[in-house]
């Protein structure tokens, strides 16, 4: 494996391009701590060490995962590469709604380029309401638990200039992401979250142990490992469908006779259904505060049930909410018609299995089976960190650095990344990081 760095590092054009991705992945820290123009920083990281420990920012710690702490200190970037995700979920999940949608997505390039420049727009209009809201719940004092002093100036055009920085700070981000994936490598949005949630685990590791003591510190540092080599296990399996390739003459050339096959991995769906699921969970958490003390019987229940992410309710109800949310979202990308008339178009067949609708429910049949324990999987993994917040000593908040929607999402990215600099290593006849 050594020798493969060696190998990637010493080629001109790959060692540029690991170089620029670096050079993307500072600035975007950099920026990440800038604080935004008109918001009081002293006041910030005073109102942070009150709350620290607190369910008071559990609504947004999925944001602020994505953004590597950077939205509840309001910089620049502190939205970060949030609502590009959403854009890109919803344009998603549109191109099964809307006919429009579908047809761009069925020619090929220049209808994915349509759909970005899409997904774009729409990613600015999202961060122009996220941006609003959030200045709005700070300039309130209710971001940080009821702390006032973060906005010194709330007249409007101070306000509006925070809200436009932060707008331009998501622009921003999602060009980077971009630019790595054109100039650098591996998926530039992916690498940015990457980014954001490594930087955090050396602070919650070192919170574990002034908190725990070095003997729940080394335990769980060991049991992380086991976890990240079970997800990658996981994340690398995949049921393989056989499909040959009919022969046919073309003038006196013989095409196809090949054989390949039609991968369907265990977790189809990601880290999609973690995120849809947290989601609705802090729903009604942001309702109950919405409402104020005049919730009553609502808002207790919320805080008692919903809230407390150690109570049975809340993992029972954030399961289901998973392994929904993985069927769903498996059964709008993944459609077994269309692959079975792809195969049938080009000749090719499943042995033993008839082209076309019998084809189809096959393909149905697997993926139901590969679904279930895939939902499971999802489920389990992002329920840990709920099972280690007393003997963490983490509070309410998900600061257990080896589960849930963390671990998957770096774990993910790190194999893609380093697929992607193999498969470049590979045509320059070097040997890859697995022999």
């Amino acid at each position: 494996m050594l020798s493969a760095f060696r190998a990637a590092l010493t080629t001109p054009d790959l060692r540029k391009k690991i170089l620029f991705t670096l050079g993307v992945v500072a600035v975007y820290r950099l920026g990440a701590n800038i604080p935004s123009p008109g918001v009081s920083y002293p006041n910030v990281q005073e109102c942070l060490r009150q709350v620290e420990g607190s369910e008071n920012a559990g609504i947004y710690s999925l944001i602020n995962l994505f953004s590597g702490g950077a939205l509840l200190q309001l910089s620049i970037l502190a939205l970060g590469i949030m609502p590009y995700i959403t854009a890109s979920i919803i344009i998603q999940l549109l191109t099964v709604v809307i006919p429009r949608f579908e047809a761009l997505k069925k020619e090929g390039q220049s209808g994915q380029n349509k759909l970005t420049q899409y997904t774009r727009y729409l990613t600015i209009a999202l961060a122009i309401l996220q941006a609003t809201g959030i200045v709005s719940l700070a300039n309130s004092g209710a971001l940080l638990g009821n702390c006032p002093g973060i906005i010194p100036d709330d007249s409007v055009f101070n306000l509006a200039v925070i809200v436009i920085v932060m707008t331009a700070g998501t622009a921003i981000v999602m060009w980077l992401g971009e630019q790595v994936t054109e100039k650098g490598v591996g998926n530039g949005m992916s690498l940015l979250i990457f980014a954001s949630i490594a930087h955090r685990i050396p602070a919650e590791g070192m919170n574990i142990l002034n908190n725990a003591g070095p003997l729940v510190f080394a335990g769980v540092c060991v049991f992380g490992l086991a976890i990240i080599v079970s997800v990658v296990f996981v994340e690398q399996g995949q049921r393989r469908i056989p499909v040959q390739y009919a022969k046919r003459m073309v003038g006196r050339r013989m095409y196809g006779g090949t054989s390949t096959y039609l991968p369907l991995k265990v977790n189809q769906a990601g880290v999609i259904p973690v995120i849809f699921g947290s989601s609705l969970l802090y729903l009604p958490d942001l309702v109950a505060r919405l409402v104020g003390n005049d919730g009553g019987w609502f808002q207790q229940f919320v805080q008692t049930y919903l809230v407390d992410q150690s109570n049975w309710l809340h993992i029972l109800l954030y399961v289901a909410l998973i392994i929904f949310f993985t069927y769903f979202y498996v059964g709008i990308t993944f459609n077994p018609e269309e692959r079975a008339d792809e195969m049938k178009k080009f000749g090719g067949f499943i042995p033993g299995i008839r082209p076309g609708r019998p084809t189809a429910e096959y393909l149905n049949f697997v993926l139901s089976r590969i679904t279930l324990p895939g939902s499971l999987y999802l489920g389990i993994i992002a329920v840990l960190p709920n099972f280690f917040l007393g003997v963490t000593g983490s509070g309410q908040n998900q600061n257990f650095p080896f589960g849930g929607t963390a671990v998957l999402i770096m774990v993910g990215v790190g194999l893609d990344t380093v697929k992607q600099i193999e498969s470049q290593l590979m045509q320059r006849n070097y040997e890859g990081f697995l022999r």
